[in-house]
């Protein structure tokens, strides 16, 4: 493995400067998601000033539907319905992509809901659990991705930014085609490195093609998942990787793998054989996110990777 993404945020260059935990195969990820454009500005500057040769991502947030302009959580209930209004969504034609029966996943398919209504105004939901639904959180509609732009109003702007900047990577998300690809570059300054993410059931069924036009893919286990369903993932992980390396190209790997280490400055053993056989599988890089963005223990999270790497070198000798 040659390369670490690591996403900065409030952890992870607020609280902990890069200079305590910086190595020269460290990407860092600024996660266009989260954060207008004078914040993420911000990062970059904050980035380039405490590591002046620093690579940087910044990660499109793409065609994700999400929650949006919430002052307050919106809470539900198991059995009861409740509304999303229009002007809290990211994408205000949403409506228009979903029908009465749908299925919407939401904040990572921790939660499922049923449409029961969908227009212009709002979008009324059935709950099937308790619980609440916080500000940037996504909604997903199997399938969506499929019918929506490729890329919404946010990421032209942040284009502009990371051409600004000369930023080294940016994150595409929700690849579904090389046409998707084609469109990013026409924005897109030509030294800048695309990394197309591989997120969607479409970006598998084109991968072929998707590879024979990027050095770089990135898989994203977690929105894949909601997209195929959780207990797909083994089996299209290996599959993505094995066809990436057979074409001699880049591929990293993300989400969870140390999701304990956010709270606890432990990971759990299945945490460790996960990214163990990560290491072993041929892989070019891992990204940590939430791990380093927000989490408690950054620094023992690099650390635990480093001491796994050297774990599988010394194997190999």
């Amino acid at each position: 493995m040659k390369r670490i993404i690591v996403t900065v945020g409030p952890s992870l260059l607020y609280r902990i400067p890069l200079t305590e935990i910086h190595k020269d195969e460290y990407i860092y990820r600024i996660n266009g998601a989260h954060g207008d454009m004078n914040e993420i500005e911000k990062h970059i500057l904050v980035i380039k000033e405490q590591i002046p040769d620093a690579v940087i991502l910044l990660d499109l947030p793409g065609n994700k539907v999400r929650t949006a302009n919430l002052n307050v959580p919106i809470k539900f209930q198991n059995g009861k319905e409740f509304s999303i209004l229009s002007r809290q969504i990211n994408y205000q034609g949403f409506y228009k992509y979903v029908q009465k029966g749908d299925t919407v996943w939401a904040n990572d398919s921790v939660f499922r809901f049923t449409i029961q209504q969908a227009d212009e105004e709002q979008i009324v939901l059935l709950a099937e659990i308790d619980g609440e639904l916080h500000n940037n959180k996504g909604l997903h509609v199997r399938g969506i991705h499929d019918d929506v732009p490729f890329l919404f109003d946010k990421d032209y702007r942040l284009i502009e930014l990371a051409n600004k900047y000369k930023i080294d990577f940016i994150g595409l998300s929700f690849v579904r085609n090389v046409e998707d690809l084609q469109l990013a570059r026409e924005y897109i300054n030509i030294e800048v490195e695309i990394i197309a993410k591989v997120e969607t059931k479409s970006s598998v069924v084109n991968i072929q093609s998707i590879l024979n036009n990027v050095e770089y893919i990135l898989l994203d286990r977690g929105d894949l998942s909601t997209e195929i369903g959780i207990e797909k993932i083994p089996d299209y992980q290996k599959f993505i990787i094995d066809k990436t390396l057979f074409h001699n190209k880049r591929i990293f790997l993300a989400t969870q793998f140390l999701k304990n280490m956010e709270e606890t400055p432990v990971p759990t053993i299945a945490e460790v054989i996960d990214m163990y056989n990560t290491l072993k599988s041929g892989v070019y890089g891992i990204q940590l996110a939430e791990e380093t963005a927000i989490g408690k223990y950054p620094k023992k999270c690099l650390s635990l990777i480093d001491r796994l790497i050297k774990e599988v070198n010394n194997e190999r000798k």
